[in-house]
């Protein structure tokens, strides 16, 4: 019996998905300060020439794996191109999770600022120094470790309720949050 598999609803749900990938935490939060450091359109080049030839097309061909073989990443890469590759999905999968492990620590520090900034408190941070203080008091208290587990419970349950009530209903509305974050 052919197991049924949920998919998206629409297709702006999936360009919302596929945004969010692409974009991703880099390069909103590392981006700027690595351009600035490394003489800005001399870095842009380089980068938006890897952008378009390595970032994207792999972007595609992960939407396309999906697509065709309705797979997790071991079975679609055994059913594409043959059994003794799908440790070729397993190694992507291993490699999501231990970047899984870094953001989690810096989606938490987000929802911390988060928080901070809706009880009015960012003007603590209001030079380097006090924000500097700020954070290594944060990071070294049970807070940061709240926080990563708050992050971590967050992501679990996006991906618990599925792809139409969790990943595309979050994506409806953090991704035009992030649009407007980034104005």
């Amino acid at each position: 019996m052919a197991e049924c598999r949920e998919q998206f609803t629409s297709r702006w749900g999936l360009v919302l998905a596929s945004l969010g990938m692409a974009v991703g935490t880099g390069n909103v939060w590392r981006f700027p300060r690595i351009f600035a450091n490394n003489e800005g359109g001399a870095f842009l080049i380089p980068w938006l020439f890897f952008l378009f030839a390595w970032s994207i097309p792999l972007l595609i061909l992960e939407i396309g794996m999906g697509k065709k073989t309705r797979m997790g990443l071991i079975g679609a890469f055994g059913r594409l191109i043959g059994r003794n590759y799908s440790w070729m999905g397993g190694f992507v999968a291993l490699v999501t999770t231990m970047i899984t492990f870094y953001y989690s620590v810096v989606m938490g520090w987000c929802l911390r600022y988060f928080f901070v900034a809706l009880s009015g408190g960012l003007s603590r941070f209001s030079d380097a120094q006090a924000s500097q203080q700020a954070f290594e008091a944060f990071a070294t208290k049970g807070w940061a470790l709240l926080f990563h587990l708050m992050a971590i419970g967050i992501g679990a349950w996006v991906i618990y309720k599925g792809v139409v009530k969790g990943i595309e209903r979050a994506n409806r509305i953090l991704i035009p949050l992030l649009a407007l974050l980034l104005l």
